[in-house]
């Protein structure tokens, strides 16, 4: 009586391969499984876990997170998920052929895209190629009703490139990646990735810091997808109630271009983060966080929404069954436009195609929104991709950026991550070189 219990249980397994020359260099086959639970009592939470599903462990951890109620601190948010009547989206997510597919023909993947990319170019190398795949089982029940599972899997190949360029004091070298994800290895374009990786790095050689100037940024589909990540930091549940977002108190106002559309939906089956449930058993759903420019919600957990006083929006995150939720966007994307790539770029007069950001996360405050960044691309002169160039910086504020979005690319890619990419036209960022 007066006590809240939930078990999360869960296993799965992940295969990591990088070839060099021909070689295997590097082979990783791990399994994991285990049990996490928490108790709530009187506001106060115990948790414990263990890394085995044996029933004799799991009176010991169910022991164990009762005695560490006594050291939490009382919260008076603290209370477990309840079933809140979301039903899930059934998805295919789990690939019996990937759960299948023999661990000889994933080290030749891995050899094929290392023999594409370095025959591509007599100026290129392959610093590594990579095969890698996951699988998770998990589920969750608690005595608040919810009793809820799920599976997916899902694999990617990526491949490294050096492009080297001169010799003596003139030799430089750039880099590049490419890489195809996929529910199965028959889905992926190897020739893609490796021609992506080929690309990349050559289009930088020769690259030179130009001259500080405001200009119109095209943001490649992998910046987005980086850009985009920075962004869900600032529509986070937990960082608005603690008052560490930009957003806070802005819901229902303007936020962005009219142009832009940021929906997190792990129910589109081609995300490669695509579930159906979330870290505390409810159904994973489509949130519009951003309609039409105006600021519509924040992802929650159902800790967060209640201090929030709102309801979870399905975005509880865990990282396993060692620790407790938290929360976040699952697979982010902006509903892309029409055009592709070159046809943005032909519509800039003088502009920025950025290839790379480095530091990201570093160079940008979520509360203030200052955004300064390293970045390396390509100049547009009418409509044009010009010269290369590097050791620039592009600077603004999130709160700008969005607002200045002029144009949203067709050129939607699903990467390995939370955010999908696509082309992004941004005008009037300030770019520092020399």
């Amino acid at each position: 009586p007066g006590e809240q219990v939930e078990a999360f249980v869960a296993r799965g397994g992940e295969t990591e391969v990088r070839v060099y020359q021909g070689d295997v260099e590097h082979f990783v086959s791990a399994q994991s499984e285990g049990i996490g639970i928490r108790v709530i009592r009187d506001g106060r939470t115990g948790f414990a876990y263990a890394g085995t599903l044996e029933e004799s462990a799991i009176a010991d951890v169910l022991a164990e997170a009762r005695d560490n109620v006594q050291f939490g601190t009382v919260d008076e948010w603290a209370a477990l998920a309840e079933p809140d009547g979301v039903a899930v989206t059934e998805q295919e997510l789990w690939n019996e052929r990937l759960a299948d597919y023999p661990t000889d023909d994933k080290i030749d993947l891995a050899k094929q895209l290392e023999k594409l990319a370095s025959g591509a170019d007599p100026r290129v190398r392959v610093d590594d190629a990579n095969y890698a795949d996951a699988y998770g089982e998990s589920a969750v029940a608690s005595t608040t009703g919810i009793r809820m599972s799920g599976r997916e899997n899902g694999c990617y190949v990526s491949v490294s490139t050096l492009a080297d360029e001169g010799e003596g004091d003139d030799a430089e070298t750039q880099t590049g990646f490419g890489f195809s994800v996929g529910r199965s290895p028959e889905e992926f374009d190897l020739d893609r990735a490796a021609g992506d990786a080929v690309d990349r790095a050559t289009r930088l050689l020769g690259a030179t810091q130009p001259p500080s100037k405001r200009l119109t940024v095209v943001l490649d589909p992998f910046v987005t997808a980086q850009f985009l990540g920075v962004v869900s930091s600032t529509l986070n549940g937990e960082a608005v109630v603690k008052g560490r977002s930009l957003f806070r108190d802005r819901i229902g106002e303007e936020v962005a271009s009219p142009l832009v559309t940021l929906v997190d939906d792990p129910t589109n089956p081609l995300a490669y983060t695509a579930t159906d449930v979330d870290g505390e058993g409810l159904a994973a759903r489509r949130n519009v966080l951003i309609d039409g420019g105006v600021l519509r919600q924040f992802v929650h957990n159902s800790y967060s929404a209640r201090r929030a006083g709102t309801v979870s929006t399905g975005n509880a995150t865990r990282g396993g069954f060692a620790g407790t939720p938290g929360v976040g966007c699952l697979a982010l994307s902006l509903v892309p436009g029409t055009r592709s790539q070159e046809e943005l770029i032909a519509d800039v007069d003088d502009g920025l195609l950025v290839q790379q950001m480095q530091g990201l996360h570093s160079g940008v405050n979520p509360i203030s929104g200052d955004f300064s960044t390293g970045a390396a691309g390509l100049l547009i002169e009418n409509g044009t991709v010009g010269a290369p160039v590097r050791e620039v910086t592009i600077a603004s504020t999130l709160q700008r950026m969005l607002l200045d979005i002029v144009e949203v690319g067709g050129d939607i890619d699903w990467l390995p991550m939370r955010s999908a990419g696509m082309s992004l036209v941004i005008r009037d960022v300030t770019m520092s070189g020399s």
